[in-house]
């Protein structure tokens, strides 16, 4: 597996992955009405528009690849809430590779990049009920800030919790 930079032909594939992990990871979380309709075709021009739209090191897309092909990826840039602050927005993998290392690789490329870009400390947000997703960020030194905010995707309501962590 190697981990690069995305492109703009990448988002088709990322698009995929979204779409499959989200179906995977949210069953029971998000209204499944709300799952069953995501489509990789409506996402992609979506994950193009962002992939193209990078300020490398300070915002952009990282993919996990293998032979097979675009298996996992990571996007990220400044916090809407304070520019110093970098924010992860996504890291998702297929269903098929979670738990073999490619989250923690994409984790561990994602904060060396904000690194080279001068970020101090990053922030991320996760449902409170996804607990496989926060004991990922938790073993990888995220720590629950105190700061939530109730989602609303699918209709319903959801509460998110964010984290953060150094990166010094």
């Amino acid at each position: 597996m190697r981990i690069r930079q995305a492109w703009p032909d990448d988002a088709s594939a990322v698009a995929g992955v979204y779409v499959r992990s989200w179906r995977a990871a949210f069953a029971g979380l998000v209204p499944q009405h709300y799952l069953d309709a995501m489509d990789p075709v409506r996402e992609e021009s979506g994950w193009k528009t962002r992939i193209a739209e990078t300020r490398w090191p300070s915002s952009g897309v990282l993919v996990a690849e293998t032979e097979a092909g675009i298996i996992g990826f990571t996007s990220f840039g400044p916090s809407q809430v304070d520019p110093a602050l970098a924010e992860i927005g996504t890291l998702y993998a297929i269903p098929e590779v979670w738990g073999t290392g490619v989250g923690k690789q994409l984790m561990l490329a994602t904060l060396a990049t904000l690194g080279q870009a001068d970020y101090a400390q990053a922030t991320l947000w996760v449902l409170e009920d996804n607990e496989r997703a926060r004991h990922f960020y938790e073993a990888a030194s995220w720590r629950a800030d105190g700061a939530a905010v109730e989602d609303t995707t699918g209709g319903a309501s959801l509460n998110k919790l964010r984290y953060s962590r150094s990166l010094g």
